[in-house]
């Protein structure tokens, strides 16, 4: 592969569909957004670990959304890791990129680094929130913390809550190439059973009993006959793919489809371009600290006299004067109009 084709397949999201399985999926290539997403904070190992991951799961699992539609995706913790907070958003019009943000909350005296990221969450839950825009209620869904992975835990979100059946196949991590400095870089394979054409459709339910763990659904409980046969097979296809090949760079995505899965006939679409981009700004920050009165404001106020605020998504500095800040300066600007 020439160095061209490698950037034109950095940072984007390549749809297919597998026609004689009746299975869609998603080709993740991740390398200049998940840098910046975790160059914003000098995260430890296992919490870099976790935000990568869910940087990936969130890009292949966004890629449907409708355009200015956001999806976020949380993972809340009683461990030393207690939040992972993704939000990606949809392109504002056709043919522009969509956009990704990540950041992570952890407790770092009771973080262990001999240990992978995911069992440091402990009890808790993983959540997909899709909002579709003002005036609109937003969906959420939640699923338990289960499996060994983030990823496990996104295919069981799928079967529990969308009675989807969904693979993911993920890789990440930090790459040396010649002359280039060393960087992250994430790839990753989505595959989805196709839900019924019809709006009328009767959706597959589950078999009796769920055979995840505890309790909870698992793709192979939503499939049967024809349909298992199908899915079982891509699947089985899949497990064949080798780390290197989903990360790239010297494999193309539409080479890798054809390597997976010739014989199922891959349908590819156009890809989805994706870059770092954060929804900050001082007027949102100014809308977050209006529930505090003058009492509180003048708390938050520094020695310099002013009032700072940090994204913790993008870093992001802000500077304002408290004087204009809480409801009661908004009172004050509603009388004086």
């Amino acid at each position: 592969m020439t160095l061209g084709a490698q950037i034109a397949w950095d940072d984007t999201i390549l749809p297919f569909q597998l026609d004689k399985a009746d299975v869609r999926g998603r080709v993740a290539r991740l390398d200049g957004v998940l840098d910046t997403v975790l160059s914003q904070h000098q995260y430890p190992a296992p919490i870099e670990d976790l935000v990568a991951e869910a940087v990936l799961l969130t890009a292949m699992i966004g890629q449907t959304l409708k355009l200015r539609w956001r999806l976020s995706l949380q993972v809340r913790g009683k461990g030393a890791a207690r939040l992972i907070a993704t939000d990606y958003y949809a392109p504002t019009e056709d043919g522009a990129p969509a956009s990704i943000r990540g950041w992570a909350s952890y407790d770092l005296e009771r973080l262990d680094m001999s240990a992978p990221g995911f069992e440091q969450i402990g009890e808790g839950y993983l959540a997909i929130i899709i909002d579709q825009g003002e005036g609109m209620q937003p969906y959420q869904g939640i699923t338990p913390i289960a499996g060994k992975s983030l990823s496990d835990c996104a295919e069981a979100y799928f079967a529990q809550s969308e009675q989807l059946p969904t693979r993911f196949q993920t890789s990440f991590g930090r790459t040396l190439m010649p002359g280039k400095p060393e960087h992250w870089r994430a790839g990753g394979v989505m595959l989805q059973h196709m839900p019924k054409a019809s709006p009328h459709a009767v959706q597959p339910e589950a078999k009796d009993g769920a055979t995840g763990e505890n309790g909870l659904l698992h793709a192979r409980d939503l499939v049967d006959g024809e349909d298992a046969e199908n899915w079982n097979r891509a699947n089985i296809l899949l497990d064949t793919v080798e780390e290197l090949e989903l990360i790239g760079p010297s494999v193309h995505p539409t080479d890798l489809l054809v390597r997976l899965f010739s014989e199922e006939e891959p349908r590819i679409y156009d890809p989805q371009r994706i870059e770092f981009g954060c929804s900050c700004s001082e007027d949102k920050v100014r809308q977050s600290l209006s529930i505090y009165s003058a009492k509180d404001i003048a708390y938050m106020t520094t020695p310099e006299g002013t009032v700072t605020a940090d994204c913790q998504f993008c870093s992001a500095h802000y500077v304002l004067d408290p004087k204009t800040v809480g409801f009661e300066a908004e009172k004050k600007d509603g009388d004086a109009e």
